[in-house]
């Protein structure tokens, strides 16, 4: 059963959420919250494996709620899904650059969200298709990116872990990355976790952006991120 903990300041909203999770298999809501601080607080409480974290809440946002939460709970923090309209918010970057573990658009469809949590509590990195261009761009063109991020030296790392890094900077999973170098899905996650490592890097999300930072995609060219 994955535990997950739903945060929003718009009780509608927080209610629908609660409700759509509650009624799905697999999953138990364990704890709601409308702000930063009852985040901060559920989390500790209830220790969730999922947060659904809405990234614009009066006093403390979502990312510096997440960033909180993410310290605290060392080595087996939960995966924090950002809930967000995505106009291009100032906040998904400092998200990202945290450790959230994916995207959703606030009108995506239920079974994609229900899907969505299943897949960040198994450890994988998840942004809405129509997010994942645009985020990505619109990150590694500020002038000034976060220093955990800026200008990555690759060359601790082996041929075949910058292979692994380009591919997930392409947005491919893990299955896929081992189907298209035929190798095994454990070896990708070994050469995945090593290269982490290796460049400090906390989350896939940072290793998406780390792909493009380095310059292993061009934005907008062919092998970038699809939508």
């Amino acid at each position: 059963m994955i535990k997950v903990l739903v945060v929003d300041d718009q009780i509608l909203v927080r209610a629908g959420l609660a409700a759509l999770l509650r009624a799905a298999p697999g999953l138990d809501v364990v704890g709601e919250a409308a702000t930063g601080e009852e985040a901060i607080d559920q989390a500790a409480a209830t220790g969730p494996d999922v947060i659904l974290m809405d990234i614009r809440m009066p006093g403390m946002n979502g990312v510096t709620a997440t960033e909180h939460i993410l310290s605290a709970r060392g080595e087996q923090p939960p995966r924090v899904l950002i809930l967000t309209t995505f106009d291009l918010d100032k906040y998904v970057y400092d998200a990202l650059r945290i450790g959230a573990s994916g995207f959703l658009l606030k009108d995506t469809p239920p079974e994609r969200l229900i899907a969505a949590v299943h897949t960040v509590a198994a450890g994988d990195m998840l942004f809405a298709p129509s997010v994942t261009r645009r985020l990505i761009e619109a990150y590694t063109s500020r002038a000034d990116p976060p220093a955990a991020l800026r200008s990555p030296a690759l060359h601790p790392l082996t041929a075949r872990e910058v292979e692994v890094l380009k591919l997930v900077g392409r947005a491919l999973s893990n299955a896929e990355i081992a189907t298209r170098l035929q190798v095994s899905e454990a070896t990708v996650k070994t050469h995945l976790n090593r290269t982490m490592t290796k460049l400090n890097l906390s989350s896939r999300a940072q290793v998406v952006a780390l792909a493009y930072e380095s310059g292993l995609i061009t934005p907008g060219r062919e092998g970038a991120a699809p939508v």
